[in-house]
C-alpha cells in the first residue's frame, strides 16, 4: 500500500511546523536552524540543551527514534485536545 503524506489542508504546514519546533523546544531538544528566541515556547529556554554543548545541528536527521516519536505523539496529543474541545463547543 503506497503512502500518502499530502495534507489535506496544505495551508496547515506552517502551523504544524511551528507547532513542532515548539514542542521540540518545550523537551529541551535542540533543532537546527532554531535558536529558542523566534517561536513563542513557554519552557524552551528553562530546560536547556542536550549534553551542554555548543554543537550547531542542522535538521532533525539527528535525533533519535524515541525523540522523533515523543515530538510526534506530543503533536497528536494536543491537535486530538484541540479537536474535542473545538467539537465540545469551546472557543480555543
Amino acid at each position: 500500500m503506497p503512502r500518502n503524506n499530502q495534507k489535506l489542508v496544505p495551508e496547515s504546514r506552517q502551523m504544524l511546523d511551528q507547532m513542532k519546533y515548539e514542542i521540540a523546544a518545550e523537551f529541551g531538544i535542540q533543532v537546527g536552524g532554531y535558536t529558542g528566541k523566534d517561536l513563542n515556547a513557554e519552557f524552551g529556554d528553562e530546560l536547556g540543551s542536550i549534553g551542554g554543548s555548543s554543537h550547531t545541528y542542522s535538521g532533525w536527521g539527528h535525533l533519535t527514534s524515541r525523540e522523533n516519536g515523543s515530538i510526534g505523539g506530543e503533536m497528536t496529543k494536543r491537535l486530538v485536545r484541540s479537536a474535542e474541545l473545538h467539537a465540545a463547543g469551546h472557543k480555543l
